[in-house]
Formats: structure tokens, sequence, C-alpha cells
């Protein structure tokens, strides 16, 4: 079956904003131009300059045109949010929010899993190896912002607080609940990436058509650990 006109043209244009012909900021050609071009209709055109702007590609604009959406800048954060003061309410999420301790509010679920490759491979461990997963949706004072899946070996946490999820959120967060364990934090590495949203998380984060969202994955404790947390671009 042909494939229908709006996808090739959607698919080559694409092609050239990711080939940098177009960069971003860089304005399209006007309507009649591309009607030209692909020797198609106006609708054509449209349909497919409504999924590029779907998948967050494009914008347009009253009297501006349409133009290549500029990717949102990654805001790199000091790695001294990790470090809690003794005795204070606080996580690295209220750190980076700016909000106090009754500001936040948390939806929680935990489950125990396999490691499948993916995980195995971060843990250093072997496929099938029992860990705790553990889905968090963050709200600051209501409003959600943040998701965030934690895994953390079962043997390191079977029968603690830690395995509790009555006990969250912790204050300090992980860091300090390793640390209750006994489990010595020396490092924490961070790699972000910009994409467009699940379904899940658009829905959860209430994340509107076109927008990107930051994804962020953290690693610590000698691979005892292991985060993935997405939140809204800004």
């Amino acid at each position: 079956m042909a494939q229908p006109e709006y996808l090739r043209i959607a698919a080559d244009r694409r092609r050239r904003i990711s080939s940098g012909e177009y960069g971003p900021g860089g304005r399209l050609p006007a309507l009649p131009e591309l009607c030209e071009a692909y020797r198609v209709s106006e609708t054509t055109i449209r349909d497919a300059l409504g999924l590029l702007r779907d998948e967050g590609l494009i914008e347009s604009k009253a009297r501006a045109g349409t133009r290549v959406r500029p990717l949102p800048p990654v805001h790199r954060m000091a790695a001294d949010r990790y470090r809690g003061a003794p005795g204070a309410k606080a996580t690295p999420y209220t750190r980076d929010q700016g909000i106090g301790w009754s500001e936040c509010r948390l939806d929680k679920r935990f489950e125990r899993v396999q490691a499948n490759a993916e995980l195995a491979t971060l843990f250093e461990c072997e496929p099938g190896e029992r860990l705790l997963a553990r889905y968090f949706v963050f709200h600051d004072n209501d409003q959600p912002t943040q998701m965030s899946t934690s895994y953390v070996r079962w043997s390191d946490v079977a029968g603690t607080p830690v395995a509790d999820p009555i006990n969250e959120p912790w204050p300090g967060g992980p860091r300090a609940q390793l640390g209750s364990l006994g489990i010595h934090v020396n490092r924490i590495t961070e790699s972000f990436t910009a994409a467009m949203p699940t379904e899940a998380e658009a829905a959860t984060l209430r994340i509107g058509a076109g927008a990107h969202h930051s994804c962020r994955r953290q690693r610590g404790a000698s691979l005892r650990a292991t985060h993935r947390i997405s939140s809204p671009a800004t």
C-alpha cells in the first residue's frame, strides 16, 4: 500500500530538520510554496505540518510563519543538592523545586521485580536478580511536576523500613535511605536527555501536545540503585 502523501512530506521535512538544513528557529517555506514543491493540496500540507507540530519539531505563530522549534536548554543542577543537612526535612526534589516539606506530596507504588537485561547491565548482576521497583509522582502544591522510577537491590532492603512505602517521602532521599542501611554513597552520576513524553508521562504530568520533557538517570552507591526521573522541560 502506498504511503499517504502527508506522511511522505512530513518524513521529508523531518529529515531536513534533523540534517540541519533548517536549524532551530529556522523558518519553513510558506504554505503555497510547499504546495507547489510537493504538488499537493493545502489540506495535505497542513496535515503534514500538523504531524510535525504534534511531535514538537515545529511551531506556528500568526505573522511569524512556521519555524523549527528550538530544543529547551538542559539546566544542570549542583551536585551538592544531594547533601542533606542532619535533621533537615528535605530531599533533592524539594531543593530543586525550592519548596518546603509541607508543600510536597507524593504518590507511590512499590513492587518486587526481576532485573531485565538493561537493569542487569546497570547493576552488574545476573538477569532475573530480584529488585525493588519504586514508582513515584511528585506534586508541588498538588501540581504533578515529576515522575520517578527507582530500583534498588532487594537483598539490600528486604525487611527494612526502606522497603515500606509508608516511610516515603524519606528526608534526605535515596542517599539517606541507603545510608541508614550502612551503604555509603560515594559517587552519583547523572545523564540527561530531552524527548517527547510517553503517553503515561504526558497524562500524568499534564504535558501539552508537542511539548518536550527531560529525563534524568541517576546511578549511585556503587551500583546499588538506579533512578529514571521525568519532568516537563522548561
